[in-house]
Formats: C-alpha cells, structure tokens, sequence
C-alpha cells in the first residue's frame, strides 16, 4: 500500500495564503469600509491579483498591507468613472447588529469617505488608531481627526450632541 503523503506548498504560496488570511481580510473590512460592500469587495480582489503577480517583491516590503490598499486605491479610479456609488447593506442584520437600524449605514453612507473608514475601522472593529493609520497611510493624528469628525457628524444627527 502506498503512503499518502500531504504536499506542502511553496514558501512563497503560504506567505501568500498567510497574508490574505489576515491582511486581506482586514483590508476587505477597509475598503467595505470606505467603498461599499460590492466595489469595497471588487477592489480588494482586483488590488490582491495585482500583488499576487508581484509578491516576491511586495512580502519583503516593511508595510505589505498599507502598499495593496495604495493598489486598491488607484484601482478604485475606474469604479469611480463607471459611477458606481457607496451601498451598504439596509435590511438584513448580522444578529450583532440587532439593536442597530439601517439609518446608521445610510448616515455611514454619507460621511467622507476617509471618516467612513476610521469611524468604522475604530468603533465598529475595534482597530487602534495606529492599525488604521498604517493600512489607510495617514498619520495617527489624521485618524483622529477623521473619527472625531465622523463622530461628531453622527451625534449631531442623532441628536446626541454632547
């Protein structure tokens, strides 16, 4: 009888699977985030293809992460010619967000783009300004900004100005 033996993959593919494991679904949650759920989705496809071909390269970099969001970034210049606008999900709740209603992401909506990303990245997923900072490519004290000013938006409409 023959033995089964498991294949490994190569170094290379299993940096690869690591980084999208957890890079790319925390940069999934970004572009989600900033763009809405079908073009956030569609960018972080297309921008993980594009470092795939060049992964080589791209693992060594000091921030992978923060250069795929840059990729994402420039292709999101094309979806934004098509006119595709920013969706988020209005009737259907994951049960965590039960006691939340659907104005909540049609305010999201509306916020700029940049406070969309940090409000949610920081309050909805629990990630610290500088995690933020990296990926997006901001400074500390521009995620800051960025949340304060989200926030502040939506309290006010609300009605839970402070």
């Amino acid at each position: 009888m023959k033995e089964s033996r498991t294949v490994e993959p190569e170094p290379v593919l299993r940096d690869f699977e690591e980084f999208v494991a957890t890079d790319g679904a925390r940069l999934l949650r970004v572009l989600v985030a900033r763009e809405g759920v079908d073009v956030g989705s569609d960018l972080c496809a297309d921008a993980l293809a594009v470092v795939w071909k060049d992964w080589d390269r791209v693992g060594r970099m000091a921030n992978p992460a923060g250069y795929t969001y840059r990729v994402a970034q420039s292709a999101n210049r094309r979806y934004r010619r098509w006119g595709r606008g920013v969706e988020f999900p209005r009737e259907e709740f994951d049960p965590v967000w039960e006691d939340v209603s659907g104005d909540i992401f049609l305010s999201l909506g509306e916020l700029k783009p940049l406070q969309r990303t940090c409000v949610v990245m920081v309050h909805a997923h629990g990630w610290s300004y500088r995690e933020v900072a990296e990926i997006v490519g901001i400074s500390v004290a521009a995620v800051t900004n960025h949340v304060h000013r989200g926030m502040q938006r939506l309290r006010r409409e609300f009605g839970e100005e402070s």
